[in-house]
């Protein structure tokens, strides 16, 4: 126990742990490049070349679901160093490369690589830091900024890699090389299994799981679909309503994209004061968000709705893994994390199909619109939060009578 606690206290230890979820969002940076990659590639349509930025997604799903198999037979380390060099050399395969089919291949195998260590970038993290309710916290905070860190990092370092072509914008990828060493070097189990502090969680490895888990990848699922209007639907509406230019709004949501560090950083101590007030608190921000977002008619309006947005989110997301680690099986907490990243990176691919789906059956396929639907179906899922931190709060008040009431009767 001292040999873990020791261990999971260093900095070094914390960063190499947190490094390996800075590649978790940079599959879709590249898309700066697309520009050039047109002109590359003329005998693909415009959408093949897209293609390039999305396909990783489903890399992602299959690694995810291939991962466990090799956790049982390598161990958590080894998989997420194969992952790491799978993403390395399929993520800079395109800086030589200029055949079409090849790049679209090493960019399905970019997905693969990183959804090796997708959900053990998640889970391994109670696995070390399980006994501490705040530092658990704090750690899941920290590990959602990480995603936005190397999107951040990836979007400023490609604006000046283009310079050499697109490409240059794939030498993103040569971060793995630190991070690879930094996990090799600092990342270690005590002993085999260690890490596992109770009898029961010292079972083998499992795939059981129960009605929680189903639950939080549902809402996860759900989220997802209708959070990835930014993504798509959200320049349209920006540049269309004559809110922002393309470069404008480029530059802007790069800069905005910042916001998600601090609130995550900060998500430990602020679970630490509102522990699941939290999770009502998101789910009306971002129906706020959404709502004023599709409502601005102005950038003033338009950066602070984004804002506000961003941060409901950033509540949320945290809260739910948070919330995955607590009520998934210790044996099974791997098998969880995964069926939770896999359902999110398929509401992501799939979202736009719903949105437009939604949007056939209303008759109304504006952009604006798009943003309507998202923030009709955040304002039912406040109502679903608010009724979640209800329940709990009711059976944190009927624990503490019976406890109170068992102290009376020993007394």
């Amino acid at each position: 126990m001292n040999e873990k606690k020791q261990i999971q206290d260093g900095i070094m230890f914390k960063i190499s742990l947190l490094s390996i979820s800075i590649f978790l969002m940079m599959a879709p940076a590249i898309s700066p490049a697309l520009t050039l990659m047109y002109k590359a590639f003329p005998d693909q349509s415009p959408a093949a070349v897209e293609e390039l930025t999305t396909i990783p997604n489903i890399g992602i799903v299959v690694g995810l679901i291939v991962s466990p198999f090799l956790i049982k037979f390598f161990k958590e380390k080894i998989t997420v160093l194969i992952g790491l060099a799978i993403t390395l050399l399929a993520g800079t395969f395109p800086m030589y490369a200029n055949a079409y089919t090849p790049i679209l291949i090493s960019r399905f195998l970019i997905g693969f690589g990183i959804g090796l260590f997708n959900s053990l970038a998640v889970s391994l993290i109670p696995k070390f830091y399980q006994r501490d309710e705040d530092e658990l916290a704090q750690m899941i905070g920290f590990q959602n900024v990480m995603g936005t860190i190397g999107s951040a990092l990836a979007s400023f370092l490609i604006s000046w890699l283009l310079g050499y072509g697109w490409h240059g914008a794939f030498a993103i990828y040569l971060l793995v090389i630190p991070v690879f060493l930094l996990f090799a070097a600092f990342v270690k189990f005590p002993q085999e299994e260690t890490v596992v502090t109770t009898e029961k969680s010292a079972k083998k490895s499992s795939n059981k799981i129960n009605s929680k888990v189903v639950l939080i990848a549902a809402l996860m699922f759900l989220l997802f679909i209708f959070y990835m209007t930014m993504a798509f639907k959200l320049p349209v509406f920006a540049v269309q309503n004559g809110i922002m230019s393309n470069s404008t709004y480029s530059f802007t949501i790069g800069v905005l994209s910042l916001v998600g560090i601090p609130i995550g950083a900060a998500f430990g101590k602020i679970y630490k004061v509102l522990h699941d007030k939290i999770f009502p608190l998101g789910a009306f921000f971002t129906f706020v968000g959404f709502l004023g977002l599709a409502l601005s008619t102005n950038s003033v309006v338009f950066i602070i709705f984004y804002i506000l947005l961003t941060f409901g989110f950033g509540l949320m997301v945290p809260y739910m893994y948070n919330w995955l680690d607590w009520a998934a099986p210790r044996e099974s907490i791997n098998f969880a994390t995964t069926i939770v990243l896999v359902l999110v990176n398929v509401g992501c691919s799939i979202s736009p199909m719903v949105i437009n789906w939604i949007q056939s059956l209303i008759g109304n396929s504006s952009a604006q619109m798009s943003l309507m639907v998202s923030a009709v179906f955040f304002g039912l899922f406040f109502i679903y939060a608010l009724g979640h931190y209800l329940s709990v709060h009711r059976h944190h008040l009927a624990a503490q009578k019976d406890a109170a009431d068992n102290k009376t009767k020993q007394a």
